[in-house]
């Protein structure tokens, strides 16, 4: 019987934290957005509209490209169109086996602004980026994906926010959903807005970022020089090349007005390939940063390190939760009556529905600048948690093994993703 008890009350608490992890980190972020568009971001005008600069340094675009065929031409198309007077673009082609080379090439002769490197075989992007680095003539660098469309404005919003502040060692843009056509991509307006977007936005307030957006960034060159440049061994180069930034005592921040519209994955095959090489990339990169936080004594780091860790816990807890109900309900003798969590929606599922409501308006308030009709995303908006809470569980259970028993010193050479239908 005391055993019996003993079960009962750890199932409570499991299914308390299950419940109460989600319910704490959704205020945390609403808070943290909020503060921050009415505070920092109060009086900032529109991204059509950005002021003038105290001066207009040269900023290398740095984009790294690998079987880009189909997107090329939309993309550098719009690097041509940057409404910034001194720039250059840097394409860096990892070894394409399509006809990216040709095309780059070809592409030379029609905008002045570019140059390119050609890597003979699959580098990884981050050996890449390191080469474009290296390459580039400007002290601030900004990084984009082949198949990413940049806002004529965000070098400029880029260029601003590093001249207000000047312990900003890297920043990250706001990346938009391009690709709606089909259930997943409308469901991922939803993940950039509720979620990425407003959890960028609370972690400026506070002070730290995880990662920046790979697909829509710029840093100082001093600051990538300090951190020890791009590492190819990592997995996902932004987790770990912000955690090294930040490390080296430089900031990182967000930058809501940096817009790019991207590409996104529609098949589940696509989606799950890309969230688990996230977490796998993201646990990898974090048992890294922890030996050099501790030594360094970077304690300002040590509350997004915990959030982290707690959110694998969450993971496991979750997975461990719906087991325990699974046995409670097929041997309901022998567990006394039911343990874990009930999978049908109780006071707390309702609860919890209310407080993602809440969140998902809070994000399209704070997005709707940037989208004028973006309410009426509002729909697909407030499915996220239902679907990608679980995804990202998922992947999160299947990638700490993987990082942990992944080769120390493997290149992450990368493969061409799922980009959707358009």
């Amino acid at each position: 019987m005391v055993a019996l008890t003993t079960w009962q009350g750890a199932s409570a608490a499991l299914a308390a934290f299950c419940f109460g992890y989600p319910f704490v980190m959704a205020w945390y972020w609403m808070a943290g957005g909020l503060l921050l568009r009415y505070t920092r971001d109060r009086r900032e005008p529109l991204p059509e509209a950005p002021p003038p600069l105290i001066d207009y340094p040269l900023v290398s675009i740095l984009v790294p490209c690998f079987n880009e065929q189909d997107q090329i031409a939309e993309t550098f198309s719009a690097l041509a169109a940057i409404a910034y007077p001194s720039y250059e673009i840097i394409a860096i082609n990892d070894g394409s086996t399509d006809h990216t080379a040709d095309m780059l090439d070809a592409l030379v002769q029609q905008i002045p602004q570019l140059r390119v490197v050609h890597l003979a075989s699959n580098q990884g992007k981050s050996t890449a980026m390191n080469i474009g680095a290296l390459s580039a003539r400007g002290e601030i660098l900004v990084a984009t994906d082949g198949d990413a469309l940049l806002h004529p404005h965000a070098v400029t919003w880029f260029v601003r926010r590093f001249q207000m502040n000047q312990t900003l060692g890297a920043i990250t843009g706001n990346p938009r959903i391009r690709n709606r056509g089909t259930l997943l991509g409308k469901l991922q307006v939803g993940e950039f807005s509720s979620v990425v977007g407003l959890i960028k936005r609370a972690q400026s307030t506070y002070g730290t970022l995880f990662t920046i957006s790979g697909v829509i960034c710029a840093f100082r060159k001093r600051a990538l020089q300090d951190a020890g440049w791009w590492s190819p061994a990592a997995l996902t180069e932004d987790v770990d090349v912000t955690w090294r930034i930040e490390l080296a005592g430089w900031r990182v921040t967000f930058e809501s007005k940096a817009l790019c519209w991207i590409l996104t994955p529609e098949t589940f095959r696509g989606l799950w390939r890309q969230r688990l090489r996230w977490a796998e990339g993201g646990v990898q990169s974090i048992l890294l940063a922890t030996r050099a936080m501790l030594r360094l004594r970077r304690g300002r780091l040590l509350p997004i390190w915990i959030n982290y860790m707690v959110s694998i816990f969450w993971a496991y807890s979750m997975v461990i939760g719906f087991g325990l109900w699974g046995v409670s309900r097929l041997f309901p003798d022998v567990t006394g009556g039911p343990l874990g969590f009930s999978v049908l929606p109780q006071w707390w599922g309702t609860l919890l529905a209310l407080t993602y409501l809440l969140q998902s308006a809070v994000s399209v308030h704070l997005d709707r600048r940037f989208e004028e009709h973006m309410f009426r995303s509002i729909f697909w908006v407030i499915w996220y948690p239902l679907v990608f809470w679980m995804l990202q569980t998922a992947a999160a259970v299947v990638g700490v093994p993987r990082a942990l028993f992944r080769p120390r010193h493997a290149r992450g050479t990368w493969i061409s993703p799922d980009r959707g239908f358009r």
